[in-house]
């Protein structure tokens, strides 16, 4: 597994470049992650709510922060075998 798909979801969010927040959302292979962005983008467009889109913004970091976790763990376990 690679992290790009996460480190670009990072970066999208943080520069908020939603339309390519957008494509990546479209492109992955990480189902959780796609669903992640939709429903951040999904609240930011039509939520009148900030504490609701702020909790999908935290939700989607959180699930980036934990799969950059998990991608790096595996990196490890396979360059030292």
């Amino acid at each position: 597994m690679t992290n790009t798909d996460y480190d670009r979801a990072l970066y999208y969010t943080h520069r908020s470049e939603w339309d390519n927040l957008l494509i990546l959302m479209v492109r992955t292979q990480d189902n959780f992650l796609s669903k992640k962005i939709e429903q951040f983008l999904h609240a930011y467009n039509f939520e009148h709510d900030y504490s609701v889109i702020e909790k999908h913004l935290y939700s989607l970091l959180r699930y980036i922060d934990h799969a950059n976790d998990l991608a790096e763990d595996d990196w490890i376990h396979t360059t030292t075998m």
